[in-house]
């Protein structure tokens, strides 16, 4: 046994505690980036173990109240005995018991660069070091005083030195600022902080925040026009992990903005309501804030407190709109403060606080259920309420469709698009029912049928909206694919301009609604933004194996069918960690298909395949050998002279034939086969030490995206979907492989000359220990790049996803996507993420000029 760890294991049963054993690491293995880890642990007392990677182990200290970004605060640092390795990922419960019996996250983790020599510094008690981390960076000093703690344990101080990442505790304290974890992004389960809220906590500031007063010059912000909200994400079931939970309430979302003393009511697509809204506005205004956005829902209660949808457009209706109550759940700003990237429970805290107590007033505080994860769902429904809204803890406000925020149903309920009505039938007027559609994607102008609605109205609708309908008759129906026969009987067809809400028992397997019931018409949701909702599975939920979907009927042989091509051996699992199936994956290319032909097709393309699943045996297929893969094309042989066929992917029958023959991956060339010899783009790959957080990625990023920019090219991004991001600068068709290559390189290597302790122009891991290679070497003739939209053979299946520069700064991770829950975010893209893109640029002699090298001859 490793004598470093000799005390670590006497402490601990490996029978009962899933801590891992570990092994000093080979004083002789390959050289590598340090790594440092601080574990937030709820343990008999809640503290902060701070860990450093040093000399084949991690030095541990424990540190009561966790780091602080203040040069003038000194933090108190407990020696612990050694770690091993493996300890830097740990998360869990550790058993009552056992020593440290608590709960354990990742607060923080990545590389540390000593300033001296590790084990010479360690040994005189003196460390200097900079910290590359998710939470934490720039330059520490820990310190050994000659007090001792209990056990003769050795005392340090840990302190932050003077740069440009420190921050006064006034002004920020980082503890409190950020509780969770940088893996999982859950905080504790007991939900402890490192302290109270106390007079200097962020939370009180605000909240008592008098308008008198103005803010500081650190709180001084410009207050966006407009903002987009957070919206939900449909899931299928309740997840595990840390969430609040609030009503799901039946009305329309409004956000206030307060600026100079004025009011304005926005509904969630920039509606100003403020003149529909006066009671409302002139409670805002009331509350006296100084620059905020305020989020929250408006309804109206029926008698039994409930939400009720019809009401609250019938006090719109009929002028009552001083019954309707504002609820207000979140602040994005508040008195000049912008808490976007405050946790959830800091924003919830300080829209609690304005509001106020009175029964006469009409704004009111969403507050969250007290009921367990498991039987949330069943509560809201006892209740006769909508469904739920979950919301992570500790997560930030992201101005879009996020999985940090949630919606579960009691039943299934949606806005449609009326494209038809039926003739009434027997004594009733106006019409008899309403024949609903939804479209393919928000930027699509396909629209599918999707069922009738004929229940749910009374007089009043019935003859309202039979007027409206009358005044939008079409002759041609307004759907992609007409309807035929007895579907089309008695119907009159309308433009496809007005939307309903209907709530319904389950789509059928032809994708139609069963049990259709009108609840409303909705005015405030554009109709070419109605498409289908689809629950996901909540994200870091594996799948569970699904029961009695794909049950054999006698003699039926193992094969099932996705876009007319039959998947053998459907249920295979292809990745064990997810639980997703070869069946799984055609569905998901066949689902996305029209999101990912245009970046595959007419260009050559080479397969990752791995027939057996990832855990099996991968290899690349460049070239069309004999086996055959259904609908793929085969270009002609001079494109490749010496070497079977070349391949193109052009139909999403073909994207699914690859899935059936194992595909994985889709890499395409960074030329189109018609113009193969000259590059239409230039990929540069940002390859990160494994080590590295994930905040150095997105700093790489900018970095380099800020050379482009100054030598005046366009660039766009995308997920690797494993650990770095790809940076695509779109080129006109003029340059041969070897001049786009060497243009690449000079970049690669400016790069790397102008910031070397971060970025690094040669390949190999020995190369890249603590920094970013940029691989330029994608831009030859014959390399390839993982296409965007493709599945990555990786554990839990991640997606290479296009993304927008604003984007890059609130990702999580490279691998942010999966096939589980990628689609909910293309149904809720309202443009393309690389709009503009065109392949106009060229490569100019200023722009080799600017990069210090000389431009090669065209020749």
């Amino acid at each position: 046994m490793a004598k470093s760890l000799t005390e670590y294991r006497r402490k601990r049963n490996f029978d009962v505690t899933n801590e891992p054993q570990g092994e000093m690491e080979n004083k002789s293995s390959p050289a590598h980036a340090l790594r440092f880890v601080i574990q937030k642990h709820d343990a008999r007392r809640l503290h902060y173990d701070f860990r450093l990677e040093i000399g084949g182990t991690l030095k541990s200290w424990a540190i009561p109240k966790g780091p602080s970004l203040d040069p003038k605060i000194k933090r108190l640092a407990v020696e612990v005995e050694d770690h091993p390795l493996g300890y830097s990922g740990f998360e869990g419960h550790i058993p009552e018991g056992q020593y440290g019996g608590g709960d354990v996250i990742v607060w923080d983790h990545g590389v540390w660069k000593p300033l001296t020599d590790p084990h010479t510094a360690y040994k005189d008690g003196k460390l200097k070091f900079e910290l590359i981390g998710e939470k934490l960076s720039g330059n520490w000093s820990l310190v050994r005083t000659s007090m001792r703690a209990r056990g003769d344990k050795e005392q340090w101080l840990l302190v932050k030195e003077r740069d440009a990442s420190a921050r006064s505790e006034d002004d920020y304290d980082v503890i409190e600022a950020q509780p969770q974890s940088v893996i999982s992004g859950n905080l504790l389960p007991s939900g402890k902080k490192a302290k109270p809220v106390t007079e200097k906590s962020n939370v009180k500031k605000i909240a008592e925040k008098k308008p008198s007063s103005s803010p500081s010059k650190k709180q001084k912000i410009s207050l966006p026009e407009f903002i987009t909200p957070e919206l939900a994400t449909l899931v299928s079931e309740p997840p595990a992990g840390e969430w609040l939970y609030e009503i799901k309430f039946d009305g329309y979302r409004l956000l206030a903005r307060v600026e100079d003393g004025e009011v304005k009511l926005f509904t969630r697509n920039g509606n100003d309501w403020t003149a529909r809204l006066p009671k409302q506005a002139k409670a805002i205004q009331a509350l006296r804030l100084e620059s905020s956005w305020l989020d929250g829902e408006i309804v109206v209660l029926n008698e039994k407190g409930v939400p009720d949808f019809q009401a609250l457009q019938n006090a719109f209706e009929i002028g009552r709109s001083q019954e309707i109550l504002y609820y207000l759940f979140d602040a994005p700003f508040i008195n000049g403060i912008d808490l976007r990237d405050a946790p959830l429970e800091q924003r919830r805290a300080a829209v609690e606080k304005i509001i106020p107590n009175k029964a006469s007033s009409p704004l009111r505080f969403s507050s969250a259920f007290i009921a367990d994860h498991r039987n949330i769902i069943e509560c809201a429904c006892a209740m006769s309420l909508e469904g739920v809204i979950g919301k992570r803890a500790g997560s930030l406000y992201q101005s879009r469709r996020s999985q940090d925020w949630i919606k579960l149903k009691c039943r299934l309920r949606q806005e449609f698009v009326i494209v038809g009505y039926t003739k009434p039938k027997g004594s009733r007027s106006g019409f008899g029912a309403l024949l609903l559609g939804v479209y393919a994607g928000p930027k699509s102008s396909e629209l599918s049928y999707v069922g009738r609605v004929g229940t749910g109205f009374n007089e009043l609708s019935l003859k309202q909206l039979h007027r409206q309908l009358k005044s939008l008759e079409v002759k041609s129906p307004p759907l992609t694919k007409p309807l035929r026969g007895v579907l089309t009987r008695d119907v009159h067809w309308v433009e496809p301009n007005l939307v309903c809400e209907v709530e319904f028992a389950e789509w059928t397997g032809e994708g139609i609604l069963r049990q259709a019931a009108f609840i409303a018409m909705r005015t405030d949701k554009p109709a070419k933004e109605i498409i289908r909702e689809t629950a996901v599975k909540p994200a870091g939920t594996p799948l569970r194996k699904k029961k009695n979907m794909r049950a054999k009927k006698s003699g039926q042989t193992d094969i099932s069918k996705v876009a007319d091509i039959r998947i053998t051996h459907p249920d295979r699992i292809i990745d064990t960690q997810s639980g997703y199936t070869k069946l799984d994956l055609a569905e998901f290319y066949n689902a996305i298909s029209r999101w990912i032909l245009p970046h595959v097709q007419g260009r050559p393309v080479s397969l990752l395949r791995a027939p057996e699943g990832i855990a099996g045996e991968m290899f690349f297929q460049k070239h069309a050998e004999r086996l055959a893969i259904p609908h793929i094309e085969h270009l002609d042989p001079s494109l490749d002279p010496g070497h079977a066929r070349l391949m193109e992917i052009n139909s999403h029958q073909a994207l699914v034939g690859a899935a059936q023959m194992g595909t994985i991956e889709l890499h395409t060339w960074g030329a189109t086969s018609n113009t193969i010899e000259s590059p239409d783009r230039i990929i540069l790959d940002l390859d990160p030490d494994p080590a590295l957080p994930w905040r150095s990625v997105i700093e790489a990023t900018r970095l380099t995206q800020a050379v482009l920019d100054e030598l005046g090219l366009d660039s766009y991004l995308k997920t690797s979907g494993g650990k770095g991001v790809h940076i695509v600068v779109p080129l006109a068709r003029e340059f041969v492989w070897e001049y786009v290559k060497e243009f690449s390189k000079a970049l690669s290597q400016f790069m790397a000359k102008q910031i070397p302790d971060r970025f690094v122009a040669k390949m190999g891991p020995q190369n890249r220990i603590g920094k970013i290679f940029i691989d330029y070497l994608r831009n030859q003739r014959g390399a390839s790049t993982v296409a965007a939209y493709s599945v990555r053979a990786r554990a839990g299946l991640s997606v290479s996803v296009p993304i927008t520069r604003d984007e890059l700064l609130t990702l999580k991770s490279a691998s942010q996507w999966t096939i589980g829950n990628l689609l909910e975010r293309l149904e809720g893209m309202t443009q393309d993420p690389w709009q503009g893109y065109k392949h106009r640029q060229r490569i100019t002699a200023t722009m080799w000029k600017k990069l210090g090298v000389k431009a090669p001859s065209l020749e």
